[in-house]
């Protein structure tokens, strides 16, 4: 933390607006990072903005100012963790809502949807992953902060950390090779008489002999 962040930490929890505001923006793009990782664009600022409250409320009982940063990002772990549980209970309870959900995410985010197949199911892996798996990924691949680091902000040991980022990349991997193994079993036309398989367009195509 720099001597100024230093200085606007105490200044905000004497009262100054300016000065938390100031903290806020500093921070804020990251805010908005880890809150998109786990509870996607739509409702990622929400999130974030919701934490700020929160933050500005209990900033007083924020024992070290030199672990703002670190007590913040904890926050808005917390608030987007009971989001994502909430949306999953949404959706359970209406399953409509999962397909209107999907079409309204790049509106309601201003971002395009993802444009190929192979995007699409990246981003459906991720999804299905436990919040606190998604969190240490995202701090860990875009944040580029360290365990220890890590630890501090979602409350855990520096050993969970690295046993999350190792589920994480063993359930990423499983579905990927899953996906690969299901691709290559597809028939393809070019090799179909070579494997004894006749391709689907011959087989519908076939006229019973006159």
């Amino acid at each position: 933390m720099t001597p100024q962040s230093a200085r606007d930490v105490a200044a905000a929890r004497s009262g100054d607006q300016q000065a938390f505001g100031r903290l806020i923006e500093a921070i804020w793009p990251r805010l908005v990072r880890l809150a998109r990782s786990i509870v996607g664009d739509a409702d990622a600022e929400d999130v974030a903005q919701d934490a700020c409250i929160t933050c500005w409320r209990k900033l007083s009982q924020l024992a070290d100012p030199a672990r703002f940063d670190s007590w913040l990002m904890r926050i808005v772990f917390t608030r987007a963790v009971r989001r994502a549980r909430w949306q999953r209970l949404r959706l359970v309870w209406d399953p409509a809502l999962a397909g209107l959900r999907k079409n309204s995410l790049a509106e309601a985010s201003g971002r395009s949807s993802p444009s190929t197949e192979s995007d699409l199911f990246v981003e459906q892996i991720l999804s299905r992953l436990p919040p606190r798996q998604r969190a240490v990924l995202h701090l860990t691949v875009v944040e580029g902060m360290t365990d220890s680091e890590i630890a501090e902000a979602l409350r855990i040991r520096a050993g969970s950390v690295r046993a999350h980022r190792r589920r994480a990349r063993e359930r990423i991997e499983a579905a990927l090779s899953n996906h690969t193994c299901k691709a290559d079993l597809k028939p393809r036309p070019t090799s179909a008489r070579g494997a004894g398989l006749q391709p689907c367009a011959t087989r519908t195509s076939q006229q019973p002999p006159s």
